[in-house]
């Protein structure tokens, strides 16, 4: 049986894994799964596994357990819209950036946008709906005023 968390412990939690983990260039472990990547972290009571398959056209999960027992999930689905006008090593770059200055606010849901400046000028945003017990949202890029990346995510928390 899960055990009840607190929220904001949780929150707090998670956007220290991300912030070390995808962002941060964490370590990837080995995967049981053919051509997965899966980069874990570890704290505490807390553990967060952030799995996904594809480059520049990918899917993923994230998962945290506390004690053993997992506790919070989230989906995600993300691709290149425009190929033509973007990479994948662009976008990868572009969401680094951005994601980076998100966590520094101590967050990872709520409105947000940044500005990416270099040959072209580069818009990262992030909308959702909810909480970290529930929530869906659309992240995405937008580059000279049209958009050539999204991904879509829900989640939330995990009970038996």
């Amino acid at each position: 049986m899960a055990p009840d968390i607190d929220l904001e412990e949780l929150t707090a939690f998670i956007v220290r894994a991300k912030a070390a983990t995808y962002v941060g260039s964490g370590k990837e472990a080995r995967s049981s799964r053919p051509g997965a990547h899966e980069i874990p972290y570890n704290e505490g009571r807390f553990e967060y596994l952030d799995s996904y398959v594809g480059g520049s056209n990918f899917l993923g999960q994230e998962i945290v357990t506390y004690d053993g027992n997992i506790v919070w999930a989230m989906n995600y689905h993300g691709y290149l819209l425009r190929p033509d006008l973007i990479t994948a090593a662009e976008v990868g770059a572009i969401i680094k950036a951005s994601l980076s200055v998100l966590y520094a606010e101590g967050r990872f849901l709520g409105g947000f946008e940044h500005a990416v400046d270099g040959d072209v000028h580069s818009v990262y945003s992030d909308a959702n709906t909810g909480d970290v017990s529930r929530f869906t949202g659309t992240e995405r890029i937008d580059r000279d005023g049209e958009q050539v990346y999204e991904l879509v995510y829900h989640g939330g928390l995990v009970r038996e």
